[in-house]
C-alpha cells in the first residue's frame, strides 16, 4: 500500500511511487519461489473461485495466485492508482486480463470496497500499514464467503544483502541501518512485526495453520538482486538516515551510488536474507 507524505510535491510523488513500484517488482521476481511455495502450503480443500488481493502493490499476490488457481478471478485493492495501472499491464501483458479486477481504495477508509464475496484474501505485507487493524480483519471477516481462507503474509522488516564484514572500512552497516530503521517504524508503523494470530482470533477467524519461510537466496552474478538491494538500501536510508554516524551515512552513501566503484551494483557477495511469517484464518 502507498501512504504519500502530504507535503511532497507531485513530482516528488511520482519519484517515490516509481521508486516503491520497482521494489514491488523486483521483489516479485527474486522471491517468486518463496510466493509460490506459500500459495500451495494453504490450507484448501478446494481451489478458490473469487479471490482478492488487498494492498496488491503492483501485482505479486495476484499473480502468484492466477498462476495458482487457474480458474479463479483475483479483486486487486490498493491505494496508489498508478500501481494498479502497472498491475493492469502486466495483466494484459500476460493475457489474464478477463481474470482481474482492479479497486483503487484506501482499506483504512470506514467504508470499504465491495469485494464480492472472495473464498480467498489474501494480504502481504500491507496488513501492518493499517492505522486500524482491528477494524480492517473484521472487514476481511465480514467480506469472505462463509468458511473462506485469509492469508496475512508479513515480512520480518527490510532483507539483508551484505556480509557482516561489509563494507571495507565500516563492517556491520547494514546491521547499524536495521537497528536505526526499527526504531524510526516502531514509531510511525507499529503494527509492523505484529503477531497476527491472536489478532486473527479476535477478529472471529480460526487460525489454521502458521509458518515462518526463511529466505536465502544467492545473488552472485544476478542482475535483479543488485537491483533489488540498492532500491531496498535506498527506502532502508531513508528511514535510517537521521540516526546514523556521518561515517555510516557516507560508506551508505557509497554503496547507493551506481558510478562508484563501491556501489552496491558492483559487489558479487550479495545474497538476499529474511523471513516471511504466514497465517492461514478461515471465516467459520
Amino acid at each position: 500500500m502507498t501512504h504519500a507524505h502530504p507535503h511532497h510535491t507531485q513530482h516528488q510523488r511520482q519519484h517515490d511511487t516509481d521508486g516503491q513500484a520497482e521494489i514491488l517488482d523486483l521483489d516479485a521476481e527474486v522471491l517468486a519461489e518463496h510466493t509460490a511455495s506459500i500459495t500451495a502450503w494453504l490450507p484448501l480443500t478446494t481451489g478458490p473461485r473469487r479471490m482478492a488481493d488487498l494492498g496488491c502493490g503492483t501485482g505479486a499476490g495476484t499473480f502468484a495466485l492466477l498462476d495458482r488457481f487457474p480458474d479463479a478471478h483475483v479483486t486487486a485493492v490498493d491505494a496508489s492508482a498508478e500501481h494498479l495501472r502497472r498491475l493492469r499491464a502486466k495483466a494484459r501483458a500476460r493475457g489474464v486480463d478477463e481474470r482481474v479486477r482492479t479497486v483503487h481504495a484506501d482499506l483504512d477508509d470506514a467504508a470499504w470496497p465491495d469485494l464480492g464475496s472472495p473464498d480467498l484474501v489474501w494480504a502481504s505485507a500491507s496488513m501492518h500499514h493499517m492505522a486500524h487493524p482491528d477494524r480492517a480483519l473484521r472487514n476481511v471477516h465480514d467480506a469472505l464467503a462463509p468458511g473462506g481462507l485469509f492469508a496475512v503474509v508479513e515480512l520480518a522488516g527490510f532483507p539483508r544483502f551484505l556480509p557482516e564484514t561489509a563494507p571495507e572500512g565500516r563492517p556491520g552497516l547494514e546491521e547499524r541501518c536495521h537497528a536505526a530503521s526499527a526504531r524510526f517504524h516502531a514509531e510511525h508503523v507499529p503494527h509492523r512485526g505484529a503477531d497476527w494470530g491472536p489478532l486473527l482470533t479476535a477478529a472471529g477467524f480460526t487460525v489454521e495453520g502458521e509458518r515462518t519461510v526463511s529466505v536465502h537466496i544467492d545473488g552472485s552474478g544476478s542482475e535483479g538482486v543488485g537491483r533489488y538491494a540498492l532500491g531496498s538500501l535506498l527506502r532502508l536510508r531513508g528511514a535510517a538516515a537521521e540516526a546514523l554516524a556521518p561515517e555510516d551515512l557516507t560508506a551508505l552513501d557509497q554503496l547507493l551510488d551506481t558510478a562508484s566503484p563501491h556501489s552496491v551494483l558492483r559487489r558479487d557477495d550479495l545474497t538476499v536474507r529474511t523471513e516471511r511469517s504466514v497465517w492461514a484464518a478461515r471465516r467459520p
